[in-house]
């Protein structure tokens, strides 16, 4: 292993002084090394095929998209039920719900913004512990709530979790996986997100007959399972070999590259996709330094921010909101906040069981 990991330095001396002729390349020429590195099939053969190890990290990370969708669907029952109402009588009336729903929306929108920097900085997983504990601050508080504003914080707080991990869980997956399966593992955090919504309707269903407070506040304090196992189990699995790479830290890339793919670093895929890495790595550390020369930290993450939105790159973030957009304009997530309180003109048990049943359509 030693030998190996000799010759991949001598391979990053050669990257690095390719690397400083880079701004002299066509840009539209830089090879794409790694995507078609082929490790076994793809799909549901290539996950069986490939092992436990890398579908214990995805599914630990999937947990991200588990928590947001148990948070966006556990607030839709408890809301109609009369033990939660006379204890926070003011979450009865249209604003009072409509509020709560969207100070979670509004934490979620603060997440994402700042999740980019956290994650860059101090590595992604890093940023999935910092995410859960985040949501599980919130997840406490809702549960130990007493009054409305208490309630809303909490649910604001957990927002801006549930606004990490559903940008952190993906991105993990994705820099961790396998070419051939990358796909495929990213499947998980969709489902993952349907599970999760479908769960918290079942699990306030089967609480909802129980007596006092416990009715609602259980519900809320079962987010906190999920949240937990994702951020103390994910430092168990290696850093992201794309960050690591990032950070310039290329003998731990490849030991933990060598590590995901179970292989040693001397296997001629796990060197492709290894120098695929280094070289888009680079790649982007040169077109950054381009386009923003000396610039750095918070103020570097702005500039990126506002690139985003300037005159070049507007077309492709119109195509980019605009898949989300349509996704919400075609009603689900409406459905899913508020489909007991729009089903609360029929008797209770036939709106709760249709609410039930719309969430098992969304599952599947």
């Amino acid at each position: 292993m030693a030998s190996d990991f000799g010759k991949a330095k001598h391979d990053d001396a050669e990257h690095q002084e390719s690397s400083q002729d880079i701004h002299n390349k066509n840009w539209d020429m830089i090879p794409d090394l790694g995507e078609d590195v082929v490790y076994g099939p793809s799909g549901v053969a290539g996950i069986l095929s490939s092992g436990p190890y890398i579908l214990t990290a995805a599914f630990l990370a999937s947990l991200g998209g588990f928590s947001f969708g148990y948070d966006q669907g556990v607030m839709g029952v408890v809301n109609v039920l009369p033990q939660f109402h006379a204890v926070v009588p003011y979450a009865a009336t249209a604003f009072g719900k409509g509020f709560m729903t969207g100070m979670l929306l509004l934490g979620c929108f603060v997440g994402c913004w700042f999740y980019p920097y956290v994650s860059d900085r101090w590595s992604r997983k890093r940023a999935l512990l910092i995410a859960s504990t985040i949501f599980s601050i919130g997840a406490i508080i809702q549960t130990a709530a007493y009054d409305y504003g208490t309630l809303v914080a909490g649910r604001a707080i957990t927002g801006v979790g549930t606004g990490t991990l559903a940008l952190g869980a993906p991105m993990y997956i994705s820099e961790i996986s396998p070419p051939n399966l990358r796909g495929t593992l990213l499947v998980l955090e969709s489902v993952a997100i349907t599970a999760g919504v479908t769960l918290a309707y079942w699990i306030s269903y089967a609480c909802k007959d129980l007596d006092g407070d416990v009715s609602w506040r259980l519900p809320f304090a079962l987010q906190l399972p999920s949240a937990l196992a994702l951020g103390g189990t994910i430092q168990l699995f290696p850093y992201s070999p794309r960050w690591l790479a990032m950070k310039d830290r290329y003998e731990e890339c490849l030991e933990s590259l060598c590590r995901l793919r179970k292989l040693p670093a001397s296997d001629d895929r796990v060197q492709k996709e290894y120098n695929g890495i280094l070289a888009e790595s680079r790649f982007q550390a040169a077109l950054q330094e381009r386009r923003h020369p000396g610039i750095s930290g918070v103020r570097l993450e702005i500039q990126e921010w506002l690139d985003v939105l300037s005159k070049k790159r507007w077309r492709r973030t119109i195509v980019g909101a605009g898949v989300a957009f349509f996704q919400q304009l075609q009603g689900v997530n409406a459905f899913i906040y508020y489909a007991p309180t729009l089903f609360v003109l029929s008797p209770f048990e036939i709106a709760i069981a249709g609410a039930k049943r719309l969430t098992c359509n969304h599952l599947l």
